[in-house]
């Protein structure tokens, strides 16, 4: 049966991902970007096993690898000690596991990866400076009205724009975004610049008082990723703002020297003030569906917003595939296999910030004490539900 062309609304990694997977089975999509180029802003990003599950599934798994760092553990540091509490092995027995390794890579590299999967296929339309504002629909279509006052009318419409996304206004309705009150600071330095000893081939996180630091290398070592992050209760909003050295400085001046010494290697500093959402069970709004961030956004702590959205595009475009042509059916039915598992990864990424990035005293004594004991197996263990899965699947 031939499925009628379904609309995105929102190029970045969901999106492009959503349009690979439907191509995948056959059916043309056309994702409509309000931005006027299309391209990912930010540095680097972490991708667990799910994510290569995603990468294989989408049929961009080899391109993926070639790009990626394969780290060889995920490093806890205390940042007020300088001294490690645990590594979790991320080598043989981590891949053996959970059949994909762990990896880090540059997040417009990444995006490439799905453009150029975009690109190279005819079943799908790419649109830029084509924002999407709202929706109509009947039984039979869904039209997007766009912000330049025309419209675009497909089989369904995939809201895979993003935390402020215009479709969850009208399918969830929920207002603004929940504003943690963390701001986080990115930078990006050549590996030369790293402390030497410092230079581990890890993902690394400083975990301190209302505060952290996470460091790994990018771009095939010729860089490594700084993202430091501090309570300092902001309260409104902020993404890509370039900032000076001593604000950055300013959430960290009881951390260790040698946590100190990361920051002063960092430049060309931006902040990003953390938002996320309560978990939802309404996705769905007849032809309409939200992907992503759009439906799920969660705090950075687990290191799956983007793990997330892939496995979401897989699972949309085999409900697609599998429903007949039943638009609706479809919808409902990715809607029902992810919500459950993205709300506990929004839910359990704010508990791990809360207990294992940012606490002080007994609490992260009790953290140390814990964390240390586990052996790689018991570690294994506690991450199988996460990293089992594939979006076809909850995981275990």
């Amino acid at each position: 049966m031939e499925h009628p062309r379904i609309l995105i609304a929102g190029g970045g990694i969901g999106g492009l991902a959503t349009a690979v997977g439907l191509a995948r089975k056959g059916i043309a999509s056309t994702v409509l970007e309000k931005s006027s180029r299309l391209g990912e802003i930010g540095a680097g990003i972490q991708l667990g096993p799910n994510a290569f599950h995603a990468f294989d599934y989408l049929g961009v798994g080899d391109r993926a690898r070639e790009l990626a760092v394969y780290v060889d553990g995920l490093r806890l540091m205390d940042a007020l000690s300088g001294q490690q509490i645990c590594t979790i092995p991320t080598t043989e027995a981590f891949r053996t596991r959970f059949g994909n390794p762990y990896a880090v890579v540059h997040r417009g590299d990444l995006h490439g990866v799905f453009l150029r999967a975009c690109e190279d296929h005819d079943l799908i339309e790419l649109r830029t400076s084509a924002e999407v504002l709202g929706y109509e629909q009947d039984g039979a279509s869904v039209t997007a009205m766009m912000a330049d006052g025309t419209q675009v009318t497909g089989a369904a419409l995939i809201g895979a724009d993003g935390l402020w996304s215009n479709i969850r206004k009208t399918v969830v309705g929920d207002g603004p975004p929940r504003v943690s009150g963390h701001t986080t600071y990115r930078s990006v330095i050549p590996t030369e610049d790293m402390p030497e000893d410092l230079r581990w081939n890890a993902a690394t996180l400083w975990a301190g008082p209302k505060c952290h630091i996470v460091h790994y290398p990018l771009k095939g070592w010729k860089m490594f990723n700084l993202v430091v992050t501090y309570h300092n209760n902001a309260p409104e909003p902020v993404a890509g703002e370039s900032v000076t050295h001593n604000e950055v400085r300013k959430g960290f001046e009881h951390v260790a020297p040698v946590a100190r010494e990361i920051i002063e290697r960092g430049r060309d500093w931006k902040r990003w003030v953390l938002c996320d959402r309560d978990p939802v069970m309404n996705w769905v709004d007849g032809r309409v569906a939200l992907l992503g961030d759009a439906a799920h956004p969660m705090m950075q702590y687990l290191a799956q917003g983007a793990c997330m959205a892939m496995e979401d595009a897989v699972c949309l475009s085999a409900e697609v595939e599998a429903s007949g042509g039943d638009i609706a059916r479809a919808l409902n039915g990715y809607s029902e296999r992810r919500r459950l598992r993205t709300a506990r990864v929004q839910l359990h990424s704010r508990e791990v910030g809360t207990h294992i990035y940012h606490p002080a005293g007994a609490h992260a004594a009790l953290r140390d004490a814990i964390m240390s004991a586990k052996t790689p197996e018991q570690w294994f263990d506690t991450m199988s539900w996460l990293y089992a899965g594939t979006g076809l699947n909850g995981g275990s």
